[in-house]
């Protein structure tokens, strides 16, 4: 069983060795020095968010992504997502067709409509069109895959007329994925527009996701795939982290995963993190922690069980330092991913 294993961040700002939350700036220098060092130890892709608020410093992944380019080799490069809803396709294409032309073929994007909403009003936009907005921009997003000339009318912005937009990426399109939440409304689009479909899987058992890849693998084939055609590819997006052994990893992470935690639930209304809930989620839920033998076995049960063909591993979890980071880039690539390929091929 073929299997794509990724690394994603949302460029979380880190704290220094003191505990010290550390500039945004250095964050991002920091942030392509993971990836880097993901393409050194063998990482298949390596994926940046998008956020617009202080407890992140990345607000332009793509910006990132091309100083990452021009100091990799292999790597593919992409977001972890790219807020669609609230930026212009045109733009987002030539940015990334743009990434394209400096490293061809490594360049790669992820839709979606982001887990926060800050973008909306920083960018103008009304969140009673949310949905509209989504709906409407990945219609022109696909179209602006085809060769030649584009024409499209929505509401949202202006329409194009015979248009045509550079540079051209090498493969005449940007590989694209859609981030899917949870909805099934989600997981029909993506395949409407025959674009492979990650799922954001950051809490709970996996497998129960089983039903969305199956309704995916569905709509697939009644919206005209052949019978006999391969599958698009399914991939899953969770949160874990990797040290050396598995009390190490719950001992380094736990702080910073309930710190991260804890700011976004008192923004919407949850209670505090526990550690154990912490630990629940790493014994039978969607947080893969420990050492690479554990992170490894569990990796490789989630894609046996849903039957997908990636795994991106969201190494960031709150303010953690960039050198624990790091460690845990260098034994993803060099143990885990290794480790996976052979579980899978028993």
């Amino acid at each position: 069983m073929t299997v794509h294993l990724g690394l994603d961040t949302f460029g979380d700002v880190t704290v220094d060795a003191d505990g010290r939350p550390l500039p945004h700036a250095q964050v991002v220098r920091d942030v392509v020095e993971q990836a880097v060092l993901a393409d050194q130890v063998g990482v298949d892709a390596f994926g940046i968010g998008e956020h617009h608020r202080d407890d992140y410093a990345v607000s332009a992944p793509d910006v990132v992504l091309a100083a990452a380019a021009v100091r990799t080799e292999r790597i593919l490069l992409g977001t972890a997502v790219t807020v669609l809803s609230s930026d212009d396709p045109v733009r987002v294409y030539e940015r990334f067709a743009t990434i394209d032309a400096l490293v061809p073929g490594r360049a790669e994007v992820t839709l979606g409509r982001g887990s926060f909403t800050e973008s909306f009003p920083l960018f103008g936009f009304d969140l009673g069109d949310y949905e509209r907005l989504f709906s409407e921009k990945l219609d022109l997003w696909s179209a602006l895959q085809a060769d030649g000339p584009v024409s499209w009318r929505g509401s949202v912005r202006g329409p194009l007329e015979d248009a045509e937009v550079f540079p051209r990426p090498t493969a005449g399109h940007i590989p694209t994925w859609i981030g899917v939440g949870g909805s099934p409304e989600s997981v029909v689009r993506a395949a409407h527009y025959r674009f492979p479909m990650m799922l954001a899987i950051i809490g709970g058992e996996p497998e129960r996701f089983g039903p969305y890849v199956d309704l995916y693998h569905r709509a697939l084939r009644e919206l005209g795939d052949d019978a006999d055609a391969p599958l698009l590819p399914v991939g899953v997006h969770s949160p874990g982290f990797v040290a050396d052994t598995d009390e190490e990893a719950r001992e380094l992470l736990f702080p910073h995963f309930k710190a991260n935690r804890d700011r976004i639930g008192r923004e919407r209304g949850w209670g505090p993190a526990t550690r154990e809930q912490f630990d629940a989620e790493i014994e039978v839920g969607s947080l893969y922690v420990g050492s690479p033998e554990t992170v490894a076995a569990k990796i490789a049960s989630t894609v046996r069980g849903l039957g997908v063909q990636r795994f991106d591993l969201k190494y960031s979890n709150g303010p953690m330092p960039h050198a624990q980071l790091m460690r845990a880039i260098e034994l993803y690539g060099t143990r885990v991913a290794p480790r996976v390929r052979e579980l899978l091929a028993d």
